[in-house]
């Protein structure tokens, strides 16, 4: 159902470097990059991340109640990428647990605020 997600970036090249190594760890690379939006995923036929910066040329700033949750293999990979995440900058809105049964998750927030969960049902 979902074809690509995007949130707004500041900073596309360094928002780029850390997608680049955040979605390295889990197959992904990027499938699109023309400048102002960059997807990443397996296949542009998959459903794609993507940051960018604002068409209407103001400044992108993080919504609140806004997230996107990324789908993980199980608990290790919300692990092993929530520690990545760390490692590159991003900072820790939740530590890795389980939240409600068959819901295992961590949030961070990427270099530019935005908040991203990382999610295995188990």
């Amino acid at each position: 159902m979902i074809a690509y997600t995007t949130l707004g970036t500041n900073d596309l090249q360094r928002a780029g470097a850390f997608y680049d190594a955040l979605f390295a760890e889990l197959g992904a690379q990027r499938v699109l990059d023309i400048g102002r939006l960059v997807l990443w995923g397996s296949s542009p036929k998959a459903p794609m991340f993507g940051v960018c910066t604002p068409y209407d040329g103001k400044e992108a700033c993080v919504g609140n109640g806004c997230m996107v949750s990324l789908g993980m293999a199980g608990q290790q990979q919300v692990d092993t990428i929530y520690n990545k995440a760390l490692e590159l900058g991003a900072s820790s809105e939740g530590a890795p647990g389980l939240r409600v049964p068959g819901f295992y998750l961590a949030y961070v927030r990427d270099l530019d605020g935005n908040k991203l969960a990382l999610f295995a049902a188990v």
